[in-house]
């Protein structure tokens, strides 16, 4: 492995296919949790412990910031006149009429194509193919693009397996792939280190002086694709939708008069955060934000990291290998590995804070 921590393969760490979590734990927040200090000191170990007991090392003061964005249905399958089947991965919300989405499928698809939507008389149109397999669709019919979210399913991502046509984990997945504080529709993939929270353990962390805030960042397509170069300085994140409401920039400036931490739940938040920070300060805003966060990066904002594993070379591990030093997390990732950890968005999770 190359140590170049601008070079793809830098990123690269052996996981077995079963360490792959397929399914969310049987019961919310019953989940495993590896603490790493940020800062490596002599006294500097890797804590074996469950999610259940976060509040622990956490301290009074400290503000866990939340994506409060929610996961839309976005797979969703449509019929040709001919009887066969297209399978589309809706890109947001429709727009009025217009939805933009993936869509593959057997066969050649034009510019006015015509595909069904259920059957109850719906209907989208092909307008343009945008390329990359991405296309512009007109919905028609009554309610339209409320039967298309109702027949969509949770857009998983790949390496969680389920059976096309349905599944039985379907139902589990409309529930668990989304967290119990989203809000706000329009991500095509969950902040998957929110899926741990229940509402008893945010009620047990503001009993301990742990406050929580909220942004909304609407996790996009790029979440799914892998880096295609092996020089980082060459790769292009695609953008996604973030904001920061007035509210959240006053409990930051507060916490931080107060010597509270900033604690990010996800690497989404870390990115929405860090988007709006401006000379160290965050401000209230919405945009888009193609930042890419890999080592060396100066974080403005964010003082501790809850996160899940990540895949190996995925953008995500380069966040979190900016956030705590690169060798240093590809040593306890291995670790995890070694202890049967859970991976990436049903898997376990990881809080990277100097100790309480």
């Amino acid at each position: 492995m190359t140590e170049d921590p601008d070079q793809l393969a830098s990123y690269h760490f052996d996981l077995p296919g079963d360490r792959i979590a397929q399914s969310p734990p049987a019961e919310r927040g019953r989940s495993r949790l590896l603490v790493m200090s940020r800062t490596q000191s002599a006294t500097s170990e890797l804590v074996d412990s469950q999610f259940d007991e976060l509040p622990k090392f956490l301290r009074d003061g400290d503000l866990l910031v939340l994506n409060d964005t929610k996961v839309i249905p976005a797979r969703v399958d449509f019929k040709r006149a001919t009887g066969g089947v297209v399978r589309g991965l809706l890109l947001g919300l429709p727009h009025g009429d217009r939805v933009q989405l993936m869509l593959e499928g057997k066969g050649r698809l034009a510019p006015g194509d015509v595909l069904g939507i259920g059957d109850d008389g719906a209907t989208m149109t092909l307008l343009e193919h945008v390329g990359g397999g991405m296309w512009i669709g007109e919905l028609a019919g009554d309610d339209a693009a409320q039967q298309l979210l109702a027949r969509g399913r949770m857009p998983l991502p790949p390496y969680i397996k389920r059976t096309k046509g349905g599944d039985p984990r379907d139902a589990i997945d409309r529930e668990r792939y989304q967290t119990v504080f989203a809000a706000t529709a329009g991500a095509i993939a969950a902040p998957t280190a929110g899926l741990h929270f229940t509402e008893a353990m945010i009620a047990r962390l503001r009993d301990r002086g742990i406050r929580t805030t909220t942004v909304t960042l609407h996790v996009g397509l790029g979440t799914f694709l892998p880096v295609r170069v092996d020089d980082l300085a060459t790769h292009r994140m695609h953008k996604e939708r973030w904001e920061l409401p007035e509210s959240t920039a006053k409990d930051i400036a507060v916490t931080r008069a107060a010597g509270g931490r900033v604690v990010a739940v996800g690497t989404t938040v870390v990115r929405a955060l860090e988007s709006a920070a401006r000379s160290g300060r965050v401000f209230a805003g919405r945009g888009e934000t193609d930042l890419f966060i890999r080592p060396p990066f100066t974080f403005r904002v964010v003082d501790a990291l809850l996160t899940n594993f990540h895949l190996p070379k995925s953008t995500l591990l380069m966040l979190v290998s900016a956030f705590a030093g690169r060798e240093r997390v590809l040593e306890a990732y291995r670790h995890a590995v070694e202890r049967g950890y859970a991976f990436f968005s049903y898997g376990d999770a990881m809080l990277i804070s100097d100790p309480p």
